[in-house]
């Protein structure tokens, strides 16, 4: 029986009927007009920053309730609790799930990456469906297992890149499909990010909580991370640049700008993975050797074979810190290669021409190597799906309809898609981290001779069995090491 099956249920026979109240049909009712039993019950865990528009959207103008939400640090949510001031606010999620998780049909999960895996595992092994910010995971591991536990749970799931609603992706892909730029052989992807503070050595200072949270809170925040004190350079926003909490400029922008050619292409697992990292130095010869921060900048090759849309195999090389690719000769000299002044953008390098992308999957063009360039004409949205393409309320309409429905099946990222995109994302991390190991030399007799660099490899990647072959230390990256309490329950 589906959740609005039981809503019918329970005030078809409860004492609401016989004191005179009934579902009335939506055609009755009048247009527009949503009755009761047709609303989703949602929660929020994480309701400041990114998690405001996340559950704003999910409520999409009062046509689902917001019950309840959870954030530890409830002077970065004062949005949400203007807005929804009838909802339940609780510090720590489980303790919400455990008061009132039997009235929650739906979770919006907009924490730091590290938390993302833990919270949703709790909500889909309660059969709540999820709605989770991107990346969809801190580490490979956690995506696989979270794709496979949103099938075993029967869920409707959706990663928050939005992206990858935006109606200029179908052009994008309808191109590719007629094979106008034909097999693509290189993909180029940059970002100017971080725009946080990155590659800087670790606090040391001990400096006071925020007045709105207390050590119980900082506690919960660091979830299954390793314990760290509070440190403005963590909390509420620059965690994204320290591999304890985040994923870096890959994680932050990754699942947007990737998401296009692996859609486009059909892509899959890896095959092998290979990068070089920018170093900082502060000292004559000496660069800072900083392996708990993600790095200042970072290039990155991941290899694909062919698939059943991309008969060649195909290298995707990302670049980060604001590197970006070379200006191709069939853009012509006078055009910008990305319509933001070329701080993001996508390129797609065809046996016939190429196709470049903006951010978000926006404003795709063609160059034919015949001399033909086409744009995308811009598409007026539809109302109904005008904030961030629809993406949060096409979830909900979803978890209406329930799993493996129509609804579900059109989403543009459930967790059968999204999983294999975040896994593909975060090798990249995994090639960084590795590239930073550093082992002593014995015997060295100067300072340059004294360090090894072991896993500055071209890493070769097992996918089916989640597992570097030729570098065993890289498979640490694959997942990590949970805090004790903290560990991820598999039911």
């Amino acid at each position: 029986m589906s959740n609005k099956q039981r809503r019918r249920e329970f005030l078809r026979t409860s004492g609401l009927a016989a004191a005179g109240f009934f579902i009335v049909p939506r055609h009755v009712l009048g247009k527009g007009y949503t009755a009761p039993s047709d609303k989703l019950n949602l929660a929020a865990i994480g309701a400041g920053g990114k998690g405001q528009s996340d559950i704003f959207n999910a409520w999409n103008k009062g046509e689902n309730n917001v019950v309840a939400f959870a954030d530890v640090d409830w002077g970065q949510c004062k949005t949400s609790i203007e807005r929804f001031p009838n909802a339940k606010k609780y510090r720590d999620f489980r303790v919400m799930l455990d008061e009132v998780g039997k009235d929650i049909d739906a979770v919006t999960i907009s924490t730091p990456d590290h938390f993302h895996a833990y919270a949703a595992m709790a909500c889909m092994q309660l059969g709540k469906h999820v709605y989770v910010q991107k990346p969809l995971t801190h580490n490979i591991a956690e995506a696989r297992l979270l794709t496979e536990t949103a099938r075993r749970f029967k869920v409707v799931t959706q990663m928050g890149n939005q992206g990858a609603s935006n109606p200029m992706q179908k052009t994008a892909m309808d191109w590719f499909d007629k094979g106008l730029i034909g097999n693509v052989h290189t993909v180029n992807i940059w970002t100017n990010r971080p725009v946080w503070p990155q590659g800087i050595p670790v606090p040391t200072d001990k400096p006071t909580l925020p007045a709105t949270m207390t050590d119980k809170e900082w506690d919960i925040w660091l979830g299954p991370a390793s314990y760290v004190d509070y440190n403005p350079l963590y909390h509420p926003f620059k965690w994204r640049g320290w591999w304890n909490f985040g994923t870096g400029a890959l994680g932050d922008i990754g699942c947007h700008t990737i998401d296009s050619p692996f859609r486009i292409l059909g892509l899959g697992y890896p095959t092998e993975v290979e990068c070089s990292v920018g170093a900082v130095f502060l000292k004559d010869w000496n660069p800072e050797y900083i392996p708990e921060g993600c790095p200042p900048s970072s290039h990155v090759q991941i290899q694909f074979p062919a698939t059943k849309k991309n008969k060649s195999p195909m290298k995707m090389i990302w670049m980060d810190g604001g590197i970006r690719p070379m200006h191709p000769d069939l853009i012509p000299a006078n055009e910008p290669i990305s319509n933001d002044g070329g701080q993001n953008g996508i390129i797609l390098h065809g046996t016939k021409g190429l196709m470049t992308i903006g951010m978000y999957g926006n404003n795709p063009k063609l160059y034919l190597n015949n001399g033909d360039k086409l744009e995308a004409p811009v598409e007026k949205p539809n109302d109904r799906y005008t904030a961030e393409y629809g993406h949060q309320v096409r979830w909900t309409e979803a978890c209406k309809a329930g799993f493996n429905t129509k609804e579900h099946k059109e989403l543009t990222s459930s967790f059968d898609y999204s999983g294999p995109l975040t896994e593909t994302v975060l090798m990249g991390n995994l090639a960084i981290r590795s590239y930073m190991i550093r082992k002593k030399v014995e015997g060295g007799t100067d300072q340059r001779s004294r360090m090894d660099w072991p896993g500055r490899l071209k890493l070769q990647w097992d996918g089916n069995m989640m597992r570097i072959t030729n570098f065993d230390d890289a498979n640490a990256f694959v997942t990590r090491e949970y805090r004790k309490g903290w560990e991820i329950e598999k039911k």
